[in-house]
């Protein structure tokens, strides 16, 4: 039987991404991401936010902690994984959190995509290290990165394009 598990969210950072590191030096970072629905009830707005416990690993980590701050709108891709553990009362508790594969960092201005981090196993076609212009913020766009055969054309695109006009 098939499944999938894969969450997508745009959403605003509700305080500044927490940077850690493992005791083998990898990169975590914890974001916390407000979703707001709204909607309108008997002539009355309503509003209902939902918040979302986001983890990002390795050079994206280090990205969305250097980059990010609260109050910034971002995309989040990724799967969910609840975890559980027992607390000091022995109660056993439970955390259900994204896992990002994609962060994606959006424009406060335009709700566009201003930079981006991907980490190597989301999609085979990007690698993290090419997605972030660390140069140029906050109007940098992702690129996507090519093979090295087609890395050699000064226009990338043109090793893609088989169109014969």
């Amino acid at each position: 039987m098939a499944s999938l598990n894969k969450i997508m969210i745009i959403g605003n950072l509700g305080q500044d991404p927490e940077l850690r590191y493992t005791s083998n030096q990898k990169a975590v970072a914890t974001l916390n991401v407000a979703t707001t629905e709204s909607w309108v009830r008997d002539g009355q707005k309503q509003e209902h936010t939902e918040w979302h416990r986001i983890i990002v690993w390795d050079k994206q980590a280090e990205n969305c902690a250097k980059y990010l701050s609260k109050g910034r709108p971002v995309y989040v891709e990724g799967r969910l994984q609840t975890r559980t553990w027992d607390d000091k009362n022995g109660q056993k508790r439970y955390s259900t959190e994204v896992i990002a594969s994609t962060v994606q960092f959006l424009s406060a201005s335009t709700g566009v995509a201003a930079k981006s981090a991907t980490s190597n196993y989301a999609s085979p076609e990007f690698s993290s290290a090419q997605q972030v212009d660390t140069n140029y913020f906050p109007q940098a766009k992702a690129t996507p990165s090519y093979s090295a055969s087609q890395q050699q054309n000064d226009n990338p695109m043109d090793a893609l394009d088989d169109i014969p006009f």
